[in-house]
């Protein structure tokens, strides 16, 4: 019999993707199978109609603790140390990232346990995050002589500077209540209520326009790094281009007329 799949995936009737890391005796860790799985199934969902919002959970004690170490160490007995395997691990992962914020549905990460390194990397490239009230996070490198590097990116875009370089330079356990105050997540639930509330949020994204959605994200991470100037210039433009499309004509007939309206994706 083969084995159970390290990555579980689930789609509902109203389009929710249900993605769950499936390998908690490795506490769910970012391995070369983890992140290939993960790369390829955002990158279904991402052309995939039936999707509409991804969700992405874990199984077991652990969200995810981050890259696999013993996989890492194993390198190092290739003849360059392990540079070039460490160096395709780092491009693959950041790829990873890169893909769920450049996917065209929502993201969300449902977060039980702890997710550290690039498990918290993983928490902070989601679009949006919920976790259980007893969920822990941290970027811990220093612990083991090996800066946050890459999980700093992501963790810098969500949090203001000194949270980031706080959870940064300690290394040290941050709590979901604070994690929400800081802005790495939206907000700590209990652990009972978790699944359910992400999975309301969830099915209230998944009954608006797909193209609606798709838009906005796009328009959203677009902006970031723009001037004031440049990101209204083209926060502008994508309305203009947004009011043309047949979803935001249907949108706004339906309101004038009070009626729930009919999206067409377009």
């Amino acid at each position: 019999m083969s084995a159970e799949p390290i990555l579980l995936q689930d789609l509902d009737g109203t389009g929710i993707l249900r993605l769950t890391l499936n390998d908690p005796m490795r506490r769910n860790a970012l391995s070369e199978e983890m992140l290939e799985e993960l790369g390829a199934a955002i990158a279904r969902a991402d052309t995939d109609a039936a999707v509409r919002v991804v969700v992405l959970a874990a199984n077991g004690s652990a969200f995810s603790a981050g890259h696999d170490l013993k996989q890492l160490t194993a390198a190092r007995a290739a003849p360059d140390g392990g540079q070039a395997y460490f160096a395709r691990i780092m491009a693959l992962c950041s790829a990873v990232m890169q893909a769920i914020v450049a996917c065209s549905k929502p993201v969300i990460a449902e977060v039980t346990g702890i997710a550290t390194a690039a498990g918290c990397q993983l928490v902070a490239s989601c679009d949006l995050a919920i976790a259980a009230d007893d969920a822990r996070f941290s970027t811990p490198g220093v612990h083991i002589g090996l800066f946050c590097s890459t999980p700093m990116v992501a963790l810098s875009r969500n949090v203001a500077p000194k949270h980031a370089m706080e959870m940064l330079l300690t290394g040290d356990m941050t709590p979901a209540a604070r994690a929400a105050q800081i802005g790495l997540i939206n907000r700590a639930v209990p652990a009972a209520d978790l699944r359910r509330t992400t999975m309301e949020i969830a099915a209230s994204i998944a009954s608006k326009s797909a193209m609606t959605l798709a838009v906005g994200k796009r328009a959203f991470y677009d902006q970031l790094d723009m001037t004031l100037a440049h990101a209204y210039d083209h926060a502008s433009d994508v309305m203009v281009r947004n009011m043309l499309a047949r979803d935001a004509q249907e949108g706004m007939g339906a309101f004038i007329d009070k009626r729930s309206p009919e999206w067409q994706d377009r």
